[in-house]
């Protein structure tokens, strides 16, 4: 049920407008504030959820524009430009009255909390680019198709390859949101470690996560290209870069590169995780986060 109390940092769910657009964001925890952006573009953000860093933590979870209950654009499903997010974003620290804060971007979530610490360095506390690369492109897609093979190699006995595969082809050309979820539910074992070997543990999250269709286009056409490799060595805010070793999308090649562009930044690799290692190594995720904010203090 949605918050009715003027308290826009209490617990539950908040609806706000900023930037002439409803946003919609969930408050659990207490501690000093973490923005979180969850990936996909589109995808629930319940999907990024950590009760684990809520012990330590005032965690602001963000629902995106043009996903879940926040607004969508007239433009929909174009025009989500990390701009866009990102200006989104400001305006939303800025009506919650939060001059500085922790900021946790997951995947595509990376994307945008990387470009709103480069363009607004003074609103961020401290970064963490979870599952994030530096650029995508060719040579992004290239590394990730790789990885999809080491996986198939490593599951090649398991009858249900076949359908995650298949999911991971259909996600691409997927433009409803229909059609996107059954691909991502499809898919989902390719982004874990260990998808089938705990899959008591990871089905309720397959059988429930959900996503919003949003083009890579901005409103006029043109996609939104990712390449902040030459901005990055500029980065002045304290940084966290945390990967899981088996994630098949921003894999530990790209954390590297994240961590050797950032100056003075820390890199935590999860030695059993895929895409999700807040949910397959909460603890050990936890626990890193702990330390990076508990390193930003004074």
């Amino acid at each position: 049920m949605q918050s009715e109390t003027p308290d826009l940092l209490s617990p539950g769910t908040h609806d706000v407008v900023v930037d002439d657009l409803n946003q919609r964001y969930h408050v659990y925890g207490s501690g000093p504030v973490c923005v979180a952006v969850p990936g996909g573009p589109g995808v629930i953000w319940e999907s990024l959820r950590t009760p684990a860093l809520e012990e330590f933590l005032t965690m602001v979870y963000v629902e995106p524009l043009g996903t879940g209950g926040s607004q969508r654009l007239p433009s929909h499903p174009h025009g989500y430009t990390r701009d866009r997010y990102t200006r989104t974003l400001v305006c939303l620290l800025d009506r919650l009255s939060l001059p500085r804060v922790f900021l946790l971007g997951h995947s595509h979530g990376g994307f945008v909390a990387q470009h709103l610490a480069l363009h607004h360095p003074e609103r961020v506390r401290g970064l963490v680019l979870y599952e994030s690369a530096p650029a995508t492109g060719p040579e992004h897609m290239a590394e990730a198709a790789s990885r999809v093979e080491e996986f198939a190699h490593r599951n090649q006995d398991r009858p249900e390859l076949p359908m995650a595969l298949a999911g991971l082809q259909t996600v691409g050309s997927a433009t409803d949101d229909a059609k996107i979820t059954a691909a991502l539910r499809d898919l989902l074992p390719v982004y874990f470690a260990r998808y089938w070997d705990r899959e008591d543990e990871f089905s309720e999250l397959r059988e429930t996560v959900t996503c919003t269709y949003i083009s890579p286009l901005g409103e006029n056409g043109e996609p939104d290209r990712i390449d902040d490799r030459d901005a990055l060595p500029s980065l002045t805010v304290p940084t966290l870069v945390v990967v899981g070793r088996f994630d098949v999308i921003c894999g530990p090649r790209w954390a590297k590169e994240l961590h050797s562009l950032i100056p003075r930044s820390q890199l935590v690799v999860l030695e059993d995780s895929g895409h999700f290692g807040h949910i397959e190594e909460p603890g050990t995720f936890a626990g890193a986060l702990r330390d990076f904010v508990h390193s930003t203090r004074g």
